[in-house]
């Protein structure tokens, strides 16, 4: 297998090929694969992360391909994802502090019952899809717990990150699975601008703001209503809330953070809870250490988060020519973090392939690292202990039913199908 494999999301139908992956690292920890830079060690990885002045998210934004227009960089640069100082710092201050205690405390008590429930309604039948069936709706109530989202609006976030995450997965590309009648008047007027395959079955690419016209209809309209009539949840906090300069989120800033927590809060968990699952269904020596001792579970979900990787790279782009690894990098370089391997550098994880639930809380980097840590980690941890306390309480032994279907995609490590059963 050459090294372009690890970019190809036909590779990642089977499985991340951590093979080659820890072979780059060992060998050529920095290398050149098509027009970027793969960075696949854990010391460098953290080296770009929190060095933005060198390496900046905002120059050629965060994935690897680049905008196809002008108009489109300008459009994933207003992102906070994308940003660089000092608009990032600004964007991230007002939302951390939309994060009341008060808040996160309603959020971690509702995700509990929340996570009870869902195990609850198919404890009897005695099998479930667990991505399909669980899986998929806890982070879409936390998130729609968290914008004031109507609850049954909370499935249009499925089929939105499906069309971004899964663009190079010729089933989620298309996702379509909410119908007006089931949704709110604010909903329809969103589903009235969705987009359709074109001629030759394409969508529009999801990652420029044409290509989601529904998703920034329902965020305007939502954002303007939270300004108007601001209501207990953490986005009415943060629109209503003034900063010391005086400055206040726009309504084109909330629908870019609609946009990012739509998605990326969404998508990275949904896959993380089916690929926890499936570490712990791989050992089930692992499963049964969890169930006679509940400790654990803390450090457990910290091992299903570096051995699983949800989001498996990000990219940078260098400000200035400077040296990594002993490789050479010039101004405007792409350079590529590569999580999954650096996840499983030996260096850093003793047997790193190993899954082990009595792992000491190692230094993963499956948030990120440096200003741009993911801001939603703590509700992600939040949601990974209630869905795994729920299971081990009420399905007991479970086993695998079915072989896994996994997700098109070389950016998330994702699974769409993972059938379970259990006495």
């Amino acid at each position: 297998m050459s090294s372009a494999a690890i970019a190809d999301p036909d590779t990642y139908v089977s499985g991340v090929p951590y093979e080659l992956l820890a072979q780059l690292r060992r060998e050529t920890p920095v290398t050149r694969i098509g027009d970027f830079w793969a960075v696949l060690r854990h010391a460098d990885v953290r080296h770009v992360l929190r060095n933005p002045q060198t390496f900046s998210s905002q120059l050629g934004g965060t994935q690897i391909r680049d905008p196809a227009t002008a108009e489109d960089l300008r459009y994933v640069r207003r992102m906070m994802l994308n940003m660089d100082a000092p608009d990032h710092g600004r964007l991230r201050g007002l939302l951390t502090k939309a994060f009341t205690p008060r808040a996160i405390g309603r959020l971690t008590e509702r995700i509990e019952g929340w996570a009870h429930g869902l195990v609850a309604a198919v404890a009897d039948r005695g099998e479930c899809d667990f991505a399909k069936d669980i899986a998929a709706d806890l982070p879409l109530l936390t998130l729609a717990e968290v914008f004031g989202v109507p609850e049954r609006d909370r499935r249009l976030m499925f089929d939105w990150s499906n069309r971004v995450i899964g663009h190079q997965d010729p089933e989620y590309a298309v996702s379509a699975t909410v119908r007006s009648e089931e949704v709110t008047d604010l909903a329809r007027a969103a589903l009235a601008v969705r987009p359709s395959p074109g001629p030759d079955g394409a969508m529009p690419d999801p990652r420029t703001r044409a290509g989601m016209p529904d998703l920034y209809a329902y965020a305007n309209a939502l954002g303007e209503h939270k300004r108007a009539h601001p209501g207990d949840d953490v986005m009415s906090n943060l629109m209503r809330h003034v900063d010391d300069e005086g400055g206040r989120v726009s309504i084109d800033e909330f629908e870019n953070l609609f946009w990012l927590f739509s998605v990326a809060g969404n998508e990275t968990l949904r896959n993380g809870l089916p690929g926890g699952m499936f570490a712990l269904l791989s050992h089930p020596e692992q499963y049964r250490a969890l169930r006679a001792d509940r400790s654990l579970l803390p450090g457990a979900v910290e091992e299903m988060l570096r051995w699983w990787t949800p989001v498996m790279h990000f990219r940078r782009t260098a400000l200035t020519g400077t040296r990594l690894s002993d490789v050479d990098i010039k101004a405007g370089d792409k350079v590529v973090v590569w999580f999954s391997a650096a996840n499983r550098d030996e260096t850093v994880f003793a047997d790193p392939d190993a899954f082990d639930v009595t792992r000491a809380p190692g230094d993963h980097l499956t948030f990120g690292h440096g200003p741009h840590f993911c801001l939603g980690a703590q509700l992600a941890r939040v949601q990974m202990r209630a869905l795994f306390t729920a299971v081990l309480d009420q399905l007991g032994e479970v086993r695998l039913a079915a072989d896994p279907v996994r997700l098109r995609s070389n950016f998330q490590n994702g699974l769409k199908s993972l059938p379970i059963r259990w006495d």
